[in-house]
């Protein structure tokens, strides 16, 4: 099997980006022959060059290393297990922010959207959730699109849906990760039964985003989504870890998760 060059792995990253030579060699600060000269094998470039270009083309951190590799320098980003003693500071950061944020859902999420860390909050959510969809790692996509998981409470599931699975297929456009491939072919497979929110007039509440509209113990709850990640991560493991935390979008429900909280 033929190893793939440096240059044929820039080529691939910038295609799939859809960004010409002559542009990538400007966002790099070098010149569209450079940028030939490296693709087709004519120029090595320097270790500096291979992360500025691969800055510019936005390629996920795990597959700079490859990049380095490539083109002989040794990987920049390691990749440390989260339960591996130097990521106790980060545990303990993650752990203090999921309680800060309760009594409102927080979780943390890895790249394939195996769940972290959740506060209390979440869990809360889950409740009755059967065992099948709770035995570790927990997955957000499939408790959240699964016909036995929330989908059963989601009041607009098709639109949520809908917004779940673009936003995975972006990330596969990104990543390109087999994993999270296989995830999104099995989510995306799942069978969606018409919910009464599908059908039922829209709330006259000037939602800022597209809302989450749950039903826990009677109660219809309405959240926007926020994720947040971590700027310049150099660790593997760091760069893909995601922050969720789901923000009332009604006084209602507010008023609802301070009560559970107390």
């Amino acid at each position: 099997m033929t190893t793939a060059t440096v240059g044929n792995l820039l080529r691939t990253w910038r295609e799939r980006r859809g960004i010409s030579q002559l542009e990538l060699a400007g966002r790099a600060d070098s010149s569209s022959r450079h940028i030939s000269f490296v693709e087709n094998g004519r120029s090595r470039p320097s270790e500096e060059m291979v992360l500025r270009l691969a800055e510019h083309l936005d390629v996920p951190v795990r597959d700079r290393n490859a990049l380095l590799v490539a083109a002989g320098y040794a990987p920049r980003y390691a990749h440390t297990p989260l339960d591996a003693p130097a990521m106790e500071v980060l545990r303990e950061s993650l752990e203090r922010l999921m309680t800060a944020y309760d009594p409102y859902p927080a979780l943390v999420v890895d790249a394939t959207y195996d769940v972290v860390a959740a506060n209390r909050a979440v869990m809360m959510l889950l409740d009755g959730m059967p065992e099948h969809l709770l035995t570790p790692p927990l997955n957000v996509m499939r408790i959240t699109l699964h016909p036995d998981g929330l989908a059963r409470q989601i009041h607009n599931l098709r639109e949520w849906r809908g917004h779940l699975l673009e936003q995975m297929q972006r990330q596969i456009a990104l990543a390109r990760s087999p994993a999270l491939r296989s995830l999104y072919e099995e989510v995306a497979a799942y069978p969606v039964a018409d919910r009464p929110g599908d059908t039922e007039p829209r709330e006259s509440v000037p939602y800022i985003a597209l809302p989450l509209r749950l039903e826990h113990d009677g109660e219809i709850l309405s959240f926007v989504s926020s994720i947040s990640t971590f700027n310049t991560p150099m660790d593997v493991t760091v760069a893909e870890l995601a922050i969720e935390t789901l923000l009332p979008a009604d006084a209602a429900t507010a008023k609802y998760l301070r009560s559970t909280g107390s």
